[in-house]
């Protein structure tokens, strides 16, 4: 990794060749079998949040760079569809809270992201809110460095294109979430483009693109396509039977909300062979009780406080 090592340098879980071939011999409507390896036999990836963006403004190349100096082992983005059928790296159906799209276009309200072409919304500032709002108050606690904050001035949004080359040039790893379209066919052109992405840049192997998304109908699409593409579920809330409906979907990976489950539930789902990547943890507190209960991932804010406390080891 040119970013330097992490502390998980490999993905050793449930890889998603061992995942399809346990898969394979289930029926669709049987659980997921236990002797998959289970989750914890090294420390749980460190997920970046929309890249380091306690560090750096969401969702920017930017971020993504904090996330990879700080040892990360991946990062999370969210994609969305332009007007013009483009994809772009934003998490928001409207830009107002990270783009300067209310100065340049005060006649566009609400701003969403559909009404808005490639060009539009990259012509946009997506760093300078940042240093106006702090949202996590690490300017201000003297985290981020005047030069760093200086050089958000004019980051843009990039596309979904910029940001896998980005991951892919440093040997890395992202997790891509497809945000919920409002029609059809922005789901349908969502899913598609994406998937033909990741397999023109020769990324759809092993663990270096896993996709995830509320709308679990985008995953099923995703796996109907190319199914050697890794696909994750988020959910909010717990899920009846996981294994079955895991299996169902064709995955091991659950990407739950912090508290759906308990320490000792998500133990449990990890020792069946279910990959639980937990967000958006960013208590330190709560971050050590889940490398106790050995998750699979945890997606944070803070990638640089979950890398020290893993550094820390336990006690």
């Amino acid at each position: 990794m040119k970013g330097g090592p992490t502390l998980r340098a490999l993905w050793e879980c449930v890889s998603l060749p061992v995942a399809l071939a346990l898969l394979a011999g289930c029926s669709s409507s049987s659980s997921l079998p236990t002797s998959a390896p289970p989750s914890g036999s090294v420390p749980p990836l460190v997920i970046a949040h929309r890249g380091a963006r306690s560090l750096a403004p969401e969702n920017t190349l930017a971020a993504a760079r904090k996330a990879l100096e700080a040892g990360a082992d991946m990062w999370e983005l969210d994609v969305a569809v332009t007007a013009d059928g483009e994809l772009i790296v934003v998490h928001d159906d409207t830009l107002d809270r990270t783009c300067n799209v209310a100065e340049v276009y005060p006649d566009r309200r609400p701003w969403q992201v559909w009404d808005f072409t490639l060009a539009e919304i990259q012509a946009l500032d997506c760093g300078s809110w940042f240093q106006q709002r702090d949202p996590f108050g690490q300017i201000k606690g003297g985290n981020v460095s005047d030069e760093d904050v200086a050089s958000y001035a004019g980051e843009r949004a990039p596309t979904l294109r910029q940001a896998l080359e980005f991951t892919r040039d440093n040997d890395w790893r992202v997790n891509v979430e497809l945000k919920d379209q409002p029609t059809d066919t922005l789901g349908q052109i969502l899913v598609e483009k994406t998937v033909a992405l990741v397999q023109e840049l020769g990324m759809e192997a092993g663990d270096r693109v896993a996709i995830s998304s509320f709308n679990h109908d985008y995953l099923r699409r995703i796996r109907a396509l190319n199914p050697r593409i890794a696909i994750q579920a988020l959910t909010s809330q717990p899920i009846d039977d996981l294994s079955e409906y895991l299996g169902d979907l064709g995955t091991v990976a659950c990407n739950p909300k912090s508290g759906a489950w308990s320490p000792g539930e998500l133990k449990e789902l990890g020792q069946a062979g279910i990959q639980m990547n937990v967000w958006t943890v960013n208590d330190e507190g709560e971050m050590e009780q889940l490398v106790d209960a050995k998750v699979h991932g945890i997606i944070t804010d803070f990638p640089q406080v979950l890398v020290r406390l893993l550094k820390q080891g336990p006690g």
